[in-house]
């Protein structure tokens, strides 16, 4: 999904940007996604920040993290986000495929603890963090606390921020993630 609207902003092509050094270093290369952000350093420095966060603090494995950020980016309709999350969700996470391909497909998620994490993410995703108290109770049920609905809203923020970005600049995939392209 992309915006009707088209940034004209140019990304970064400085590669001496400090977030776009250390992201050079971290992955290997500058994600497209990172040249745009850092147009706005506020939002780069704020996208990163809040990811390590997540990826550091919250109480959730590095698969229940894929799950979460793999599930908001489908809700939100990044075709990048989701390529990138499904590649890293095989490669680096060890997401098993049959689970990744069923939240980029919207088939059923052949775990049911995760299937619990994909639905309440959905849930907070789509009410905008107002659960109902089904909602509330099935996650807790499944093994979940509180807590986690916290690193929830989290990972909501990380995806807000960069999924809006690609909607708005239209972020072409880079080749690093091109064998998990996704249309929605």
């Amino acid at each position: 999904m992309k915006s009707e609207y088209k940034m004209i902003l140019n990304p970064v092509t400085d590669d001496s940007h400090e977030s776009l050094v250390k992201a050079k270093n971290n992955l290997g290369f500058i994600p497209n996604m990172y040249r745009n952000m850092a147009a706005a350093p506020g939002l780069l420095e704020s996208y990163l920040y809040t990811y390590d966060q997540f990826r550091v603090n919250s109480d959730f494995t590095s698969v229940e993290q894929e799950v979460v950020f793999l599930t908001l980016s489908v809700e939100n309709g990044c075709t990048y986000c989701v390529a990138a999350h499904s590649l890293i969700a095989d490669k680096m996470s060890n997401v098993p495929t049959e689970v990744t391909d069923a939240i980029r497909d919207d088939l059923a998620i052949p775990s049911s603890k995760l299937s619990s994490l994909h639905a309440f993410t959905k849930a907070m995703h789509d009410t905008r963090g107002l659960p109902s108290q089904a909602d509330v109770k099935a996650f807790l049920g499944a093994g979940y606390s509180e807590r986690n609905i916290l690193d929830i809203v989290t990972a909501i923020a990380v995806k807000t921020m960069s999924n809006f970005t690609n909607h708005l600049f239209h972020t072409k995939i880079d080749s690093a993630f091109e064998s998990r392209k996704w249309e929605g």
